[in-house]
């Protein structure tokens, strides 16, 4: 295995590292809308559409992250 390829098998695995944010982000988004839904259960479905905002945008930067490390393995 040369330097290169250890290299870059190291970057890729640096940059999944943003999946651990992801991951804990929407651990929190949820925990929070769960816990706001009980308390108030008639704005629950009121909020829904900012949890599915949010839900989408954490999400996204954990496939950011992914496709960073695909770039990182395949590309060159």
């Amino acid at each position: 295995m040369d330097n290169v390829h250890a290299a870059r098998l190291i970057g890729a695995g640096l940059a999944m590292t943003g999946l651990i944010g992801a991951g804990a982000g929407l651990g929190i988004l949820f925990g929070n809308y769960l816990q706001a839904a009980m308390r108030n259960p008639s704005a629950a479905a009121g909020e829904r559409g900012m949890l599915f905002l949010g839900f989408a945008v954490t999400e996204a930067m954990g496939i950011f992250a992914l496709v960073m490390a695909f770039i990182i393995l395949y590309a060159g």
